[in-house]
């Protein structure tokens, strides 16, 4: 009798060995599915970051900072601005052709609105822009068509011509938006507010 007791209580020793087993593997096994939930998360917040980072010194580093803007030489059809600019703190150099400019504005009752006028900052005087004039004086840098940091420039944009649908000549009264890019950089949105057309007059 006292045999079959004893044997009875090992039985049981055993059943609670095996069940504290079962619940302890239980264990390992949430901890191991907690941890690795925890490390691909954490990997793809540090995946987040990186881009967002990445993104925001793109936009950073490359974008036109406007110092001010007045009126330009106005003739009939040739109706032009001053844009005087530099880069943004924290931009590196930027090549002339990357730089990009438009300004949009309401057309006229027979064109398609609204009506937009641009062009690009290349030194060679065309259509749409005339050459830009470096104002720190630094040639080099307009020679080799490249705006510095740190550098200050003048560029005159024709926005004025004979063609309706593209014609944003200065306005007595009326507001238009002046947006410079950066290929693969940031861009820049300005409003041009017209009290005056004569020359010299600030808009900005």
């Amino acid at each position: 009798m006292q045999k079959d007791m004893r044997t009875e209580s090992s039985d049981d020793l055993g059943s609670i060995g095996i069940g504290a087993m079962i619940v302890f593997i239980a264990l390992i096994l949430v901890a191991a599915v907690a941890s690795a939930v925890i490390i691909q998360t954490g990997e793809k917040l540090q995946q987040n970051a990186q881009q967002a980072g990445s993104d925001t010194q793109q936009e950073i580093s490359g974008k036109i900072s406007i110092v001010t803007v007045w009126v330009g030489q106005q003739t009939v059809n040739v109706e032009r601005i001053t844009v005087v600019f530099e880069l943004a703190p924290g931009s590196e150099p930027i090549l002339n052709t990357n730089v990009h400019w438009t300004v949009i504005c309401d057309g006229s009752a027979a064109a398609v609105l609204p009506a937009i006028h641009d062009g690009d900052f290349g030194t060679t005087a065309g259509t749409s822009n005339t050459a830009v004039v470096a104002l720190n004086l630094d040639t080099t840098a307009i020679a080799n068509g490249i705006f510095l940091p740190g550098g200050t420039y003048m560029v005159e944009f024709e926005v004025g011509d004979a063609v309706a649908t593209s014609s944003c000549a200065p306005t007595i009264g009326e507001e238009h938006a002046l947006v410079i890019s950066v290929d693969g950089g940031g861009t820049t949105y300005e409003t041009l507010s017209y009290t005056s057309i004569s020359q010299g007059d600030a808009v900005v």
